[in-house]
């Protein structure tokens, strides 16, 4: 877990200190704005605690987000359990084919090329479903990640200059360097784009700050057996359908151990993250050794670079349209907005089916819906709705369906 600096003194030039330090939070992979606008910015309102079991010192909103910014936690393991709820139909396995399809990732399919091991693509699980995780961390040169599956496991280990992944159902494995033979840092190597922490996710939430939030200091609580903080994050915008973020702050070392995104629509959390389990001992050094088991089959990062680029479609593919994104509004209400290039509305067909199957997808469930734009669907989940025009301009983000009707009028 690298640390956020930040410094004790309060200066002018503070803000832009803990600001620089949230922006090197990790990113969020979800749909356009899930957690880019569920993060959004943060304007601190002083709120001491309420009273609560445990029964911990008073602290104000601005005070517990500086011990989040100042916490230095480099060792520690656990299990994490990561529950998704987008509000999303049982498509039968077409979300995933459309999703590795749609990313060209390797293990995708296609010509084969590629491991099945790729963090790039096997990560990507995370987005949607429950999850069991154990994590392990000791300094910034020893990580370990585990995803426990039915009878099946997927660990990503960085151990010094090298990061395996490996899937036990497939037995693969993939190998890639921290740097390249110049010293550099080699480009091969994938980035743990998708958060699988509490404290991936809060950095995410707590990376920016204007008035567009309520922040206050919720009680507080006990996670994996700690005594916690809860901060509470709140729009003060209406639109959204962001109903509110709790962070449950670990009291002594200041690390998030649960992090929990409400809809405004109520109901069940759509992100529930938390350690079930907690130590932040030092790991033993053999959780970071690794040696590809005889018979896996092992592909190196330059290997399955050859495979279309991980993280993007291949060509021709949906994201060729992001090349003009924008963003309209601001904080809670801000909606990405990009022009596909392609009138006629929803996709209907591409040489491997994906975009056909995606676009009879958002025809089933979307919603239709006229404006001084024109016509188009809304497709809906719990947390982002996307608005596609028939003349093929998306909007998407963590708003109501009239916010994005209405960012689609004012855009003619």
């Amino acid at each position: 877990m690298a640390p956020i600096d930040s410094d004790d003194n309060r200066t002018a030039g503070e803000g832009e200190e803990l600001r620089a330090g949230r922006r090197k939070a990790a990113r969020y992979v979800v749909p356009v704005a899930v957690m880019g606008v569920a993060a959004a910015t943060i304007g601190l309102v002083p709120a001491l605690a309420d009273s609560g079991d445990p029964d911990l010192p008073k602290v104000t909103a601005e005070q517990l987000i500086e011990k989040i910014a100042k916490s230095d936690v480099q060792q520690m393991s656990g299990t994490v359990r990561i529950n998704t709820d987008l509000g999303l139909p049982d498509l039968g396995g077409l979300e995933s084919g459309l999703m590795s399809g749609m990313s060209g990732g390797p293990g995708a399919g296609g010509d084969g090329e590629g491991s099945a091991a790729d963090p790039s693509a096997k990560l990507t699980e995370l987005v949607s479903g429950s999850h069991t995780l154990r994590v392990a961390a000791d300094g910034p040169d020893r990580q370990k990640l585990s995803l426990l599956e039915n009878a099946a496991e997927y660990s990503l280990i960085h151990n010094g200059d090298d990061v395996w992944g490996y899937d036990s159902k497939s037995n693969e494995v993939y190998h890639s360097t921290t740097s390249g033979s110049d010293g550099r840092p080699e480009k091969d190597v994938p980035e743990k784009d998708v958060p699988a922490t509490p404290k991936d996710f809060a950095d995410q939430a707590l990376k920016a700050v204007d008035d567009t939030t309520s922040v206050t200091v919720g009680g507080t609580a006990q996670v994996a057996g700690r005594d916690a903080y809860r901060l509470v994050v709140e729009p003060k915008q209406d639109g959204s359908t962001v109903g509110a973020i709790t962070v449950a702050v670990d009291a002594e070392t200041g690390t998030p151990l649960k992090f929990t995104l409400t809809p405004a629509s109520g109901g069940a959390a759509v992100v529930d993250v938390g350690f079930t389990e907690v130590s932040f001992a030092k790991p033993d050094a053999s959780t970071f050794d690794f040696t590809p088991p005889e018979g896996a089959k092992v592909t190196e990062a330059d290997e399955s670079a050859k495979a279309p680029e991980h993280g993007r479609p291949a060509e021709g593919g949906l994201a060729e349209g992001l090349d003009g994104l924008k963003v309209v509004g601001e904080g809670w209400n801000a909606i990405a907005t990009f022009d596909t290039g392609a009138g006629g509305g929803l996709p209907t067909a591409s040489p491997d089916g994906d975009l056909g199957a995606l676009g009879g997808f958002l025809g089933s469930f979307g919603d239709q819906v006229k404006g001084d734009f024109g016509s188009g669907t809304v497709f809906k989940t719990r947390l982002v709705n996307a608005l596609i025009t028939d003349d093929g301009k998306v909007y998407a983000g963590a708003v109501t369906k009239d916010a994005l009707v209405k960012a689609a009028d004012a855009a003619q």
